[in-house]
């Protein structure tokens, strides 16, 4: 029962659509209309309000950190449970017909909070690659892969999960990577 309960509540916190929320209060559209359509931070950019923009990257992240935290200290072997599950309600949300975001920021959080160091890999790899290109799901792309790339070489714990998430994460990016190969992706301003 524990397992449904943590699943449930980690895919109702990660299902929060803060993009489309904050575009809805403050800009009266909906993010859905705008840029890529997507609901995450880098689309929420394009409204061209930053405040919206950051501000969505920051809550889409902490909607992962409430949830994996609490599992982490209080049922710690559910912790992949509670990851998987704040993702996926991130992007497949009951409350926009199972369309959302791409994951990237709720990713982060589930990093950081899983230990803090893979969070800073990945972060240290997205921006090497995003100050190298412009590209925002390029760098996503190469900091997902960084972290089971890390873990294979460098530590004790399973890769499986974070493979998974690799995986994940690249089929929410399958547009993104026909554009990137047709060099046809927009680059990301966020000065």
């Amino acid at each position: 029962m524990e397992y449904l309960t943590i699943g449930i509540i980690s895919y109702l916190m990660g299902s929060i659509p803060f993009g489309f929320i904050l575009t809805k209060i403050f800009l009266k559209k909906d993010i859905r209309q705008i840029g890529s359509g997507n609901i995450g931070a880098t689309n929420a950019l394009r409204t061209g309000n930053k405040l919206i923009g950051f501000t969505t990257l920051i809550l889409d992240i902490i909607k992962a950190v409430i949830p994996v935290i609490y599992v982490k200290l209080n049922h710690p072997e559910l912790i992949y449970v509670a990851s998987l599950c704040a993702f996926l309600g991130h992007v497949f949300p009951l409350w926009l017909k199972f369309k959302g975001g791409k994951g990237v920021a709720t990713y982060v959080g589930i990093l950081f909070s899983i230990d803090i160091f893979l969070g800073f890999i990945f972060g240290g790899s997205w921006l090497i690659i995003f100050l190298l290109t412009r590209y925002s799901s390029l760098s996503s792309l190469v900091g997902s892969l960084s972290i089971p790339v890390y873990i294979f070489f460098y530590e004790e714990i399973s890769t499986t999960f974070f493979g998974i998430m690799f995986i994940l994460i690249f089929y929410t990016h399958r547009e993104n990577i026909k554009r990137l190969k047709n060099k046809e992706e927009s680059k990301t301003k966020i000065y």
